[in-house]
Order: C-alpha cells, then sequence, then structure tokens
C-alpha cells in the first residue's frame, strides 16, 4: 500500500512470496482505488528450496509469470532470459492459476513423499524391503524417483503450510480436499515413527534410558527445525524420562531455544554416544552417512539404531553387530524376538 502511494508514473509490482489464492486480484483492486496512476501487478512465486535458494535462483526449474497484461510479461520474461539459458521454460499465466502452481506444486511433492511413506509402512508389515520397491517402481519412467524417499515425513516452513493452506481453502468454497487430507494424515503419523519403534522395543517408561540423536534440523544444509520430527521425539523421551544426547551440525542453537537444559548438546558427533541405549538418526547430514563404525560399537552400550532416514544397508549394519531398524526396511518390532540383554535394568 505504501509503495503505491509513491510511485510517479507506471510501474510493475511484483509478488515474490507465496500468498492466498485470490491475494493478486484483491490487491489490485484495492491499490487501484488508491491511485490515478496505472500500474501492473505481477504474481512470479519462487520455488527456492531452504540450502540451496541461491543454485535455485540462478539455475530455475521454471519461471512462472502471473499476469494478463502484455507488456509486464515481456518485461519480466526479458528480465529472466539470462537465467534460462538452459532451456528452462517461462511460462507465463493468470495470476489465479500463478498463485495456485505455488501451492500446487508443494502439495505434489508432499503426496509423493506421504506416498512412499505408506508403502514404507507396509513393507514393515508385510516383510518387504522398501529400497528394493522403491527402485522396482522408480525406474519406470512415468513415476522416476524425485521426492520418493522414505523417512519421517516432511517438515520445514513450506510443505505443511501449503497442504493445510490448501485444504482450508477447499473447505472455504466446500470442498473437502480427501487427498491432501490424507497426505497430512499419513505425515503426521510419521512423524512418530521412531517413537513408536522405541516404545515396542523398550516399553512406556524410558527411565534411565540415554538416546542419542544425530540430526535435528527438519532437512540437511538449513537450522531449520520447524515441523522437525526431532522436536516430537524429544519432547515424546523426556516426557518418558529418558536423556537425550543431540548432534547437528547447524540446528543446535535453535534447539536450545526450546529445550534449554532438559537435553545434552554436543558439537562432536561421537563423544555423545558414550553409554548410550540407543542411536536415533533424523537428519540425513552427510556427515552421518559413512560413520566410523568400530568407534560406535565402541562407545555404545548398546549397539541399537533407529535409523529414521535409512542411511545404511541392513545386512551390513546387523554383520557388524547392530540391532538395526530403518524405515520399511521389512522389520517389524512387534514381530521379533527380545533382542535386549537380560540386564534390562539400568541405572538412572
Amino acid at each position: 500500500y505504501e509503495i503505491i502511494r509513491y510511485i510517479p508514473d507506471y510501474r510493475i509490482i511484483v509478488i515474490k512470496s507465496t500468498v492466498p489464492i485470490g491475494t493478486n486480484s484483491r490487491l489490485s483492486n484495492e491499490l487501484a482505488r488508491l491511485t490515478e496512476i496505472p500500474f501492473d501487478l505481477v504474481s512470479n512465486p519462487e520455488f527456492l528450496k531452504e540450502g540451496c535458494a541461491i543454485e535455485d535462483f540462478f539455475r530455475p526449474d521454471r519461471i512462472i509469470i502471473g499476469t494478463t497484461s502484455p507488456n509486464a510479461a515481456a518485461v519480466l520474461q526479458e528480465l529472466y532470459d539470462p537465467f534460462v539459458r538452459n532451456g528452462k521454460p517461462i511460462i507465463v499465466m493468470d495470476p489465479t492459476s500463478a498463485e495456485m502452481t505455488k501451492y500446487a506444486a508443494n502439495a505434489m511433492l508432499g503426496t509423493k513423499i506421504s506416498f512412499i511413506n505408506e508403502i514404507a509402512n507396509l513393507c514393515d508389515l508385510l516383510g518387504a524391503d522398501i529400497n528394493n520397491v522403491r527402485r522396482g517402481i522408480c525406474s519406470d519412467i512415468r513415476i522416476g524417483y524425485h521426492f520418493l524417499y522414505p523417512g519421517l515425513g516432511f517438515g520445514g516452513s513450506c510443505f505443511p503450510k501449503d497442504v493445510q493452506a490448501l485444504i482450508r481453502i477447499g473447505e472455504t468454497h466446500g470442498y473437502p480436499g480427501w487427498l491432501l487430507r490424507a497426505v497430512k494424515q499419513v505425515n503426521d503419523h510419521q512423524k512418530f515413527t521412531l517413537q513408536r519403534k522405541i516404545i515396542s522395543l523398550f516399553g512406556e517408561d524410558l527411565t534411565g534410558l540415554h538416546f542419542a540423536l544425530w540430526g535435528a534440523a527438519f532437512k540437511p544444509g538449513t537450522d531449520d527445525i520447524r515441523e522437525s520430527p526431532a522436536i516430537g521425539l524429544i519432547s515424546d523421551i523426556l516426557s518418558r524420562s529418558g536423556h537425550l544426547h543431540v548432534h547437528d551440525p547447524q540446528a543446535l542453537e535453535n534447539l536450545k531455544k526450546i529445550f534449554g537444559n532438559q537435553i545434552q548438546y554436543y558439537q562432536e558427533m561421537y563423544q555423545m554416544l558414550e553409554n548410550v541405549d540407543a542411536l536415533c538418526i533424523l537428519t540425513e547430514w552427510a556427515v552421518y552417512r559413512n560413520p566410523d563404525i568400530e568407534k560406535m560399537l565402541q562407545l555404545m552400550r548398546r549397539p541399537i539404531i533407529f535409523d529414521g532416514r535409512n542411511l545404511y544397508e541392513c545386512a551390513k549394519m546387523t554383520g557388524k553387530g547392530f540391532t538395526y531398524f530403518g524405515i520399511g526396511r521389512g522389520h517389524p518390532i512387534a514381530s521379533l524376538p527380545q533382542i535386549l540383554d537380560e540386564e534390562l535394568i539400568v541405572e538412572p
């Protein structure tokens, strides 16, 4: 509103943020009442991933320009041409469609994540390995590999918000949004997968047990812990009187703002493993992908791993002496024999 009061002559105003669908139309009408100077309001949503924003800006998959003005479209096309010399498209459409495109893209990616997690959960129950299943389905060019990685669900500031926003938009217009509701329900359930596995193995009372967590950010490359499964896992273990040691290359300061001195924070990923009863992997940071296995075995009280990101091969880890639980690897804890040693009593 302030911009429109000070423009001296025709200007193009560009909205980059994710905004409620219909914002461009509403704002255009409201701004037109504030000035007689001509302007065009363009919806130009960004598609920048956290941790890769600069690279995504310079090498976009596509550029979306939402406008009904040929002049505004031509100006923005000229602006973006240097960034799409690799042949990626500049797509011009009406503003409402541009606004919907941003929501639909994030909802689609969230849908793919919830789908593969649903299949992974079935694999656990049926004794199949999701890694094999994933290779089998993703080699179909109609499906592809992108965003079909089983894990602990999607988090961050975009996917959960945008899926929920589309559900509410549908409700506002009398449409229930069955698929989007299912995507959200599967994701909400998936975030608590490690809690269920831990409780199935150790029981409801975790008093005296020590758990190491590798990773707190919702994904690698960022310190963002919004909607991270680590938040729920930490809260649940604390509520059951368990002890926590946490390492993350970037997110510890943000974690301290929530949990303060309730947990122990580590800058080094091995020291924290001393005398722990289990290791939980929540973020697929590169530093966790090829750990010193022998060092881990020496330090841990019980060599038990709950891998929420399927970083390791089951056969390799079990062959080294670990009890290993991934996501969808065909090993439901409820069907396993007792794997804890006879001395189940632990010291507080």
